[in-house]
């Protein structure tokens, strides 16, 4: 079966986006095992917000991002880009019918309000945060919301720029 992997970054405080949902504290000046992960994956689940960020990035010349089947989470949109597939309801049966399909692993990438909801629902099979050195006091917080989870640390690898890659799985295995 397919894993459903959460790999972003996070700030040291925990934060996704900045207070005026800036990025541009991530890291870009050296790959930081991200070939490797896009290797694991052939697939990318995206909400709403994230899918329309990402839209605007590829307006703009392109997110740098392989290409992958991608699946939107919406109840408000009614219609997606040509090729992206949207799930409007019925959230667990799509997601554990697609987990079923044969293919690599499956990348969430975004939002929090999808992070939220597949780990209350007990999908997220590992978690794999970049933490940046970085405290950013505020914006939107990675986890909000979400049920008592324990996971089991697997892997870690440091950085020289003080970034911190760590990589968990959950007890869904």
């Amino acid at each position: 079966m397919r894993k459903i992997i959460l790999g972003l970054a996070v700030s040291l405080d925990g934060f996704i986006e900045g207070p005026n949902g800036e990025y541009d504290w991530c890291f870009t000046d050296q790959d930081y095992g991200l070939s490797d992960f896009f290797k694991r994956v052939d697939t990318v689940f995206i909400g709403r917000k994230t899918y329309q960020m990402t839209l605007e990035m590829s307006n703009k010349g392109g997110s740098g991002f392989p290409k992958f089947k991608e699946y939107i989470f919406s109840t408000t949109l009614d219609k997606v880009k040509e090729g992206a597939i949207l799930i409007k309801e019925d959230i667990k049966t799509e997601v554990s019918k697609i987990k079923k399909e044969e293919g690599k692993d499956i990348w969430l990438f975004g939002g929090a309000g999808l992070t939220t909801s597949l780990m209350n629902l007990d999908l997220i099979d590992e978690v794999s945060l970049a933490v940046h050195p970085i405290l950013l006091g505020g914006g939107k917080p990675l986890f909000k919301n979400i049920k008592r989870k324990s996971l089991s640390l697997v892997d870690t690898k440091t950085y020289s720029t003080g970034l911190v890659s760590l990589t968990y799985t959950t007890s869904n295995l």
